[in-house]
């Protein structure tokens, strides 16, 4: 008797298996490859796809991705991940890229709701032109920026060190910048550093030696970031932090630490753009003249005329002539 059964049908095959795909935001970056940050905490190595690279030099930019992007990776065989998409930048700090004669620009950190100016009392000294060109700079990308100044135990007794850190307090205050008086040694301002910080992501920067990684372990010991010495002959600190790094904070947000900064080319701003930086010049600037004032030799400037009658601050507008120089010699970019 024949086996009038239908034939089963052969089973189908298998789908091959989509790639896992995954969205974090790009916690360091070492040149080739990326430390990306998953939501759970889980950081892995990637790598970036060529046309990000290829793209960054169309658009004159040395890196194609930043600590702070967000990113789309695709997960590999063998545990590491490509970048496959880069999500569009909310912010950005820039600077000239460093050693090059015919400068890019150097996209510092991503995706930022504040940069912090950490200066030192001594050793190194506190150093107004530093912080300028970084108040300029977060002016210029519309980064809320703030200004501590650290080592504050190292004052106690010298009157003229304390003066000298209050009138750089008053000056800043006074121009609407919080400024944060602290000392990772004995905890002053720690508390007050740490509610700046929390629930949103922030930047520190300045040059080396200034205790930026110290005073980040004083806000959060579970940091635990390499901290080094001052030379006591230079007075210059040694770099401890290589590479821009961002961490989660224990009491909520981001922290990105940053390798002591010794040149801060600005990017891509003119001598007439640069006073529309300094707050104190915006208003006046419209009484100006000439509407490219640079507010240095020209005739009928508002700025020079509040600077000669003392109703502008002399040392600021030492700084502005100083980068303004800067811009005019090409060691600054310019368009």
């Amino acid at each position: 008797m024949s086996d009038l059964s239908p034939e089963a049908d052969p089973a189908p095959e298998a789908a091959p298996e989509a790639p896992s795909t995954a969205e974090g935001v790009v916690a360091r970056s070492t040149g080739s490859w990326y430390d990306v940050l998953l939501p759970d905490g889980e950081r892995i190595q990637a790598r970036a796809r060529g046309k990000f690279r290829l793209i960054a030099e169309e658009i004159d930019e040395t890196n194609p991705v930043a600590v702070g992007d967000h990113v789309e990776i695709r997960l590999e065989d063998d545990g590491t991940a490509l970048i496959t998409d880069i999500r569009p930048r909310t912010t950005k700090l820039s600077r000239r890229a460093a050693g090059r004669r015919h400068s890019r620009e150097h996209v510092l950190v991503a995706n930022v709701d504040a940069a912090w100016c950490v200066q030192s009392v001594f050793a190194p000294k506190f150093n107004s032109g530093f912080v300028d060109r970084v108040l300029v700079m977060a002016e210029a990308y519309g980064v809320e920026a703030g200004v501590v100044i650290n080592k504050a135990d190292l004052m106690v007794g010298h009157k003229k060190a304390e003066e000298a850190i209050g009138f750089w307090i008053s000056l800043y205050e006074s121009l609407g910048y919080p400024v944060l008086l602290t000392s990772a040694e004995l905890g002053i301002g720690v508390d007050e550093f740490r509610d700046a910080l929390t629930d949103r992501t922030s930047v520190v920067a300045g040059p080396s030696g200034v205790g930026k990684s110290s005073l980040l372990n004083a806000v959060d010991p579970a940091l635990d970031l390499r901290t080094g010495e001052v030379s006591q002959k230079t007075q210059k600190g040694k770099h401890t932090t290589t590479f821009y790094t961002l961490y989660p904070l224990a009491a909520g947000g981001y922290v990105v630490d940053t390798p002591g900064i010794r040149e801060f080319g600005l990017w891509d701003m003119t001598p007439p753009e640069l006073g529309g930086y300094f707050v104190e010049m915006r208003p006046l600037i419209q009484d100006c003249r000439f509407p490219n004032c640079t507010h240095d030799h020209e005739p009928g400037c508002a700025v020079t005329a509040a600077v000669d009658e003392g109703t502008g601050t002399l040392e600021r507008y030492g700084s502005y002539l100083y980068i303004l120089a800067s811009l005019r010699r090409g060691e600054d970019r310019g368009r």
